[in-house]
């Protein structure tokens, strides 16, 4: 019996074929694997008699034990999908909402965030509009009506508004550490 098709998470989209699945599977394997790698040419301070907790590269290697971990949780998915049998291959049109252009669209905001905000305006700020930007891009349908786009503008901005700001309030008390 084969697995049921997988919900979609917006109702314009659907499920790409396993193969899809499969190599973004070995990207984040092998992308995992460089950081815990380099995590672990990073210095410990042993030589300063520091904690071992104290390591710089212990939170990036644990981030990269957990990208490996769910990169070989989601190659296991494919497979079970059928990414590895022959002849499955179905040419499929492109579909609404995935193109280059939306992968062009995301490189650049946040290429404008890390180069053109941060540093310049205050970290909640940057932050805030970056989230807004993103949310209201994203999710903006040509075919809306102007009531529900106000609601999406309007929900966009609170949910940026309010990321900046957790987002402050979390490294700056919580972790206690200094933002640009």
């Amino acid at each position: 019996m084969s697995e049921p098709e997988a919900q979609s998470v917006l109702p314009h989209e659907a499920p790409l074929p396993p193969r899809v699945d499969l190599v973004t599977a070995a990207v984040f394997f092998a992308v995992g694997i460089a950081i815990v790698y380099a995590s672990w040419r990073m210095p410990t301070f042993y030589e300063q008699l520091q904690q071992t907790y104290t390591a710089p590269g212990l939170v990036p290697a644990l981030y990269g034990i957990v990208i490996v971990l769910l990169a070989i949780w989601l190659a296991a998915r494919a497979i079970g999908r059928g990414a590895l049998r022959r002849g499955d291959e179905r040419t499929r049109a492109p579909r609404e909402g995935y193109s280059n252009l939306r992968l062009a669209l995301a490189t650049a905001l946040c290429l404008a965030f890390a180069v053109g905000m941060v540093g310049r305006l205050t970290f909640w700020l940057a932050t805030a509009i970056f989230v807004f930007l993103f949310i209201l891009l994203f999710e903006w349908r040509k075919d809306q009506p102007w009531r529900e786009r106000a609601i999406r503008i309007a929900s966009a901005a609170l949910i940026g508004g309010g990321t900046g700001a957790a987002v402050v309030l979390v490294f700056t008390r919580l972790f206690l550490v200094r933002l640009p």
